[in-house]
C-alpha cells in the first residue's frame, strides 16, 4: 500500500469514527439525568429482523449457550487466496454465580497450501469452582520476522504495509519471511481458593518444525544471514526445528462480570513457566508472564460506556529461548494484541504492551450498535543491548461493535487500526480483551 493510498484510507476511517462520535453524543444530549432508561432494552441482530419481518421475539430462555459464526476471506502475497470459518460458542453451566464459559476457533486454509486450525477454550465450572484455559493451534504457516526489539529492523525505515485480519497483505523489502509448522498446546486448570481467587498448574508445549528461511543465503558469493538463522546459531539452536516443553504455576484473580465482553471487574492473571531438557526442551529455563485487565463504568445510565485497560509482560531469559519462541506481538491466547501491527511483528527475549480503549454506545435505545477508540504501545528488548523502553512502537484505531447475541452479550468487532508504516483491518466475534 502505497503512502498517498495509505493517507486516503486513514482518513476516512477518522471521518467515520467522528459521524459514530457524533451520532453517540448526539443520543446523550437526550438525557443527562444520568438515570437508567426503563423504556430502553437491549437487543441483538436477532430481534431487528424478527421486527422487520414481523415476527414474535424469540424465547431463549432454558437454552445452554449461544454460537457465532464469522466468515473469513482474503488474499496475501504470503498465503494467496484465503478462506475459513470462525466462531465461537458461549455458554453457562449450572449454578447461581457461574460465569459464562468460552470455546473459540478458527479454521483456514490458502491457495499456497497453508492450513491453519485454532481452538481456545476458558471454561468455568458450576460455581466457579475450577477454571480450564487452553490454547490449541496447528498451522502449516509462512510468517515474517523483522529482527529482535522494538527499533527493528535496524537498516531502514519500512514501507507502509496492510494487514488482513492479522495476515500479510503487502510485502516488505526489510522482512525476513519464514515458512514453519507450527504445534502449541497450552492447557491449565485453576483451583477457586477463596471468591475471585485462584491457584492452578498446567502443561505448555510450543513446537516448530520444517522451518525455511526464504532470504537466508549461506554461499560466500552472495551471502546473507537472517536474525532467525543468527540467533539460534549463537546460543545453540538447531535452525530447522526446534520445542519448548513446560509446566506451569498460575494464579488468578477475576472479578469480571462477564468473560465474552465485561462491564466491570479486572481480571489478573501470573504464569511461571519452568522448561526441562526430561520434557524435550533444548535447555532448561524459566519464563515468566503477568497480565492485567480492568473495566470501569463512565455512565450510571448506560454500562456500556465504560474504558478498559490491558497490560502484559513477557519475559524470559538472554538466549534461553529459540526465536520463534521468543515473546512476540499477538501471540497471546486469542491472539489479539497490537492491533495496528501483524503477527509477530516485534520480538524480544523480553516484551511489555499496553492498551486502553474507550468503549461507548450508538444506537439511541436498542444498544444493537456501539463503536470503540483505542491506543496501545509495544516494548521489547534484545540481547545487542536495546533495553525495554528504550524504543517504544505505538498504535492506534477505532472500530464498530454489532450486537450479535444479548443474551452472552456477544458483539461482531470491525476494527481499523495504524502503527508505525503500518495498518490493518480487523474483524472478529467478541472483545478484544
Amino acid at each position: 500500500m502505497t503512502g498517498k493510498v495509505f493517507e486516503k484510507f486513514r482518513k476516512q476511517a477518522v471521518l467515520l469514527f467522528i459521524s459514530m462520535m457524533l451520532c453517540y453524543w448526539g443520543h446523550a444530549q437526550k438525557d443527562s439525568t444520568g438515570r437508567p432508561d426503563t423504556n430502553c432494552v437491549q437487543k441483538d441482530v436477532a430481534d431487528l429482523i424478527r421486527k422487520a419481518l414481523k415476527k414474535a421475539p424469540k424465547n431463549d430462555a432454558g437454552k445452554a449457550g449461544s454460537i457465532i459464526l464469522v466468515p473469513i476471506i482474503g488474499s496475501n502475497p504470503a498465503t494467496g487466496f484465503m478462506i475459513g470459518v470462525g466462531g465461537q460458542y458461549g455458554f453457562r453451566l449450572k449454578g447461581e454465580k457461574t460465569n459464562y464459559s468460552l470455546i473459540s476457533g478458527s479454521v483456514q486454509l490458502t491457495t499456497k497450501g497453508q492450513k491453519l486450525f485454532l481452538l481456545k477454550n476458558t471454561i468455568f465450572t458450576i460455581n466457579n469452582k475450577l477454571i480450564f484455559t487452553g490454547d490449541w493451534r496447528f498451522q502449516i504457516y509462512s510468517q515474517s520476522t523483522y529482527g529482535l526489539g522494538t527499533n527493528a529492523p535496524e537498516e531502514g525505515g519500512l514501507n507502509y504495509h496492510f494487514n488482513l485480519l492479522g495476515q500479510e497483505t503487502t510485502e516488505d523489502s526489510l522482512a525476513q519471511p519464514l515458512q514453519f509448522n507450527f504445534y502449541r498446546f497450552y492447557q491449565s486448570v485453576s483451583f477457586q481458593i477463596k471468591n475471585s481467587f485462584y491457584i492452578g498448574t498446567g502443561y505448555y508445549l510450543d513446537s516448530y518444525s520444517k522451518i525455511v528461511d526464504e532470504k537466508l543465503r549461506l554461499d560466500s558469493g552472495n551471502r546473507l544471514i537472517t536474525s532467525h538463522y543468527s540467533y539460534n546459531k549463537l546460543y545453540g539452536y538447531d535452525t530447522a526445528k526446534y520445542t519448548v516443553s513446560t509446566l506451569n504455576f498460575n494464579i488468578v484473580s477475576d472479578t469480571r462480570d462477564n468473560l465474552i465482553n465485561a462491564y466491570k471487574g479486572h481480571y489478573f492473571f501470573f504464569n511461571w513457566r519452568t522448561s526441562l531438557k526430561l520434557f524435550g526442551t533444548n535447555s532448561n529455563t524459566s519464563i515468566f508472564y503477568t497480565e492485567w485487565r480492568s473495566f470501569h463504568s463512565l455512565s450510571k445510565r448506560n454500562p456500556r460506556h465504560l474504558i478498559g485497560f490491558w497490560l502484559m509482560g513477557d519475559f524470559s531469559s538472554k538466549g534461553e529461548l529459540p526465536y520463534l519462541i521468543l515473546p512476540a506481538t499477538a501471540y497471546d491466547q486469542r491472539s489479539r494484541s497490537a492491533r495496528g501491527y501483524t503477527q509477530g511483528r516485534f520480538r524480544g527475549d523480553k516484551l511489555i504492551y499496553g492498551e486502553t480503549e474507550y468503549r461507548f454506545p450508538i444506537s439511541a435505545c436498542t444498544g444493537v450498535l456501539g463503536g470503540v477508540m483505542f491506543v496501545n504501545a509495544t516494548t521489547a528488548s534484545n540481547p545487542q543491548g536495546l533495553k525495554l523502553f528504550n524504543s517504544i512502537q505505538p498504535g492506534y484505531g477505532m472500530g464498530l461493535r454489532i450486537m450479535v447475541d444479548k443474551k452472552t452479550r456477544t458483539n461482531l468487532a470491525v476494527d481499523f487500526a495504524f502503527g508505525n508504516k503500518s495498518s490493518g483491518f480487523y474483524l472478529a466475534a467478541s472483545e478484544t480483551f
